[in-house]
């Protein structure tokens, strides 16, 4: 196993300015749930694509193994953060449909 420096905070700050990099923060009149959760799949997708790319790199003898394991880590935590945020939805639309009315 490979053994790194980075911190739980460091990791979730990384992911984080990676889902954003390259997708416009919502504007004003532009800030309605679903564009915040297309900016969010957008970056996830980005993030899946470096990872690809990167591993790709690597596969045919160039590139560096720790921006591999980097670029993976990276998007597998932004997809553990995304299944996490969609069980917490899914949890509070079955909440609201057991709610008497």
């Amino acid at each position: 196993m490979i053994s790194t420096n980075v911190t739980g905070a460091a990791a979730y700050a990384a992911i984080q300015s990676g889902l954003t990099k390259g997708v416009d923060p919502p504007t004003a009149s532009d800030d309605s749930f679903s564009a915040v959760l297309q900016g969010a799949m957008s970056g996830l997708t980005d993030l899946g694509r470096k990872a690809d790319a990167k591993s790709t790199q690597a596969l045919s003898g160039g590139g560096n193994l720790t921006d591999v394991v980097m670029a993976v880590s990276k998007a597998e935590m932004a997809l553990q953060t995304t299944v996490a945020v969609r069980d917490k939805v899914i949890s509070a639309y079955q909440e609201i449909m057991r709610m008497a009315v």
